[in-house]
């Protein structure tokens, strides 16, 4: 990602590097049919103008760990120091909540997300389960002039 602006391959839908001739991940080859997505935490995208606001979009991923995860993560509490087991579960959640908020965006006929926001959050129960959200505002932006 450079700047908030990534590139997406047009079969899978997953992101690509800047310059890329094929996707890493399905082998399509990458050119006219890249999608250009900015998505930025903050308010404004430097270089652009907002030109319509089509509203705010959220994805969530509710995620926890089977049995063996659990087990995983209880061994490495008592070692101390990072839980991988937990780690891995969190990083997959994020990059699918991001996905999620910016394919809704996309719906939407944005082709950018400002003011991302990240959060995270127990669901209760005593079943360990944790959600990540993202939340947005879907626009449509152009570059100013």
């Amino acid at each position: 990602m450079i700047c908030g602006l990534e590139m997406f391959c047009s079969g899978c839908g997953r992101e690509i590097a800047a310059g890329a001739t094929f996707c890493p991940n399905c082998g399509a080859t990458v050119g006219k049919g890249a999608q250009t997505f900015m998505i930025v935490t903050t308010p404004t995208i430097p270089g652009y103008k907002i030109k319509k606001v089509l509203g705010v979009v959220t994805g969530l991923s509710p995620r926890t760990r089977g049995i063996l995860g659990k087990f995983v993560a209880g061994i490495q509490s008592v070692v101390g120091g990072e839980i991988t087991a937990f780690t891995v579960e969190l990083e997959k959640a994020r990059v699918e909540a991001i996905e999620r908020v910016r394919e809704k965006a996309i719906s939407l006929g944005a082709n950018a997300l400002v003011g991302l926001d990240l959060e995270t959050s127990d669901i209760g129960l005593q079943a360990g389960i944790t959600v990540i959200s993202a939340t947005g505002t879907a626009v449509i932006v152009e570059p100013e002039t």
